[in-house]
């Protein structure tokens, strides 16, 4: 089914065209049919917030298409983007099943499709089918130890430049490697990347100025390549 912002609705779990191996997708056929009645879907244009931090959990967002900013922010208005959640990511998990206030704001970034599962329907779902339970425990492990990447990230690397130089090696996709040069679409505006990092605008404009001169990186309006893996890993002490 065609939506706005030329998206394709995938409103049917079992009929999904892009079932990979992320959190709820490819269950058994009993567990993707409960699934597919206890969700519901919706298009999100870009800007579209999906939960505010401190907020009663609601439930969980299952993302099918675009990309959604996490961030968090202090008093002082201060924000820090955690994570860009892609395709098949669950936003909202680990308030859902403590029970404890979103820890995050979730902004869409690009237009895209989200399933939300409420709560009480969702605890009710891994009652009853312990294959997505032991996922769901495999997916908040993993949770735990990108948070802690992320605190070494911001915490105790030394310079703007060597954490920019890990932002990007994150980047770099599993596949579609070609000696070591990769390409992405670059959906983040300076302040946003800034604000992954842990620094101003002004410094990461003048490190992708940098990063090009030293031919570690080039841009082509909205896609980015990255020309040398190997150079950006000797950058990381």
């Amino acid at each position: 089914m065609r939506a706005p912002y030329g998206l394709n609705i995938l409103d049917n779990c079992l009929a999904c065209p892009v079932r990979e191996e992320h959190l709820f997708c490819n269950l058994s056929q009993p567990a993707l049919q409960k699934l597919n009645e206890i969700k519901s879907t919706a298009v999100y244009p870009k800007g579209a917030v999906l939960f505010i931090e401190g907020q009663q959990p609601r439930g969980v967002f299952v993302l099918c298409t675009g990309k959604v900013k996490l961030s968090t922010s202090s008093s002082e208005g201060k924000t820090v983007i955690t994570k860009i959640s892609d395709a098949g990511d669950v936003l909202g998990l680990n308030a859902t099943i403590s029970n404890h206030p979103y820890e995050v704001t979730a902004e869409m970034i690009e237009p895209g499709q989200a399933n939300f599962i409420p709560r009480d329907a969702l605890l009710r779902f891994l009652r009853e089918h312990g294959e997505v339970a032991l996922r769901v425990a495999q997916q908040l492990s993993s949770n735990y130890y990108t948070a802690y990447e992320e605190i070494r990230m911001l915490g105790l690397t030394s310079s703007p430049g060597e954490k920019f130089a890990k932002l990007l090696l994150s980047w770099y996709p599993e596949k579609e490697q070609v000696n070591g040069q990769a390409q992405i679409k670059l959906t983040l505006t300076h302040e946003e990347i800034a604000e992954m990092i842990g620094t101003t605008r002004e410094t990461v404009s003048r490190l992708f100025s940098e990063f090009k001169k030293k031919r570690l990186l080039e841009a082509k309006g909205s896609t980015l390549i990255l020309r040398s893996k190997l150079a950006l890993e000797k950058m990381i002490h």
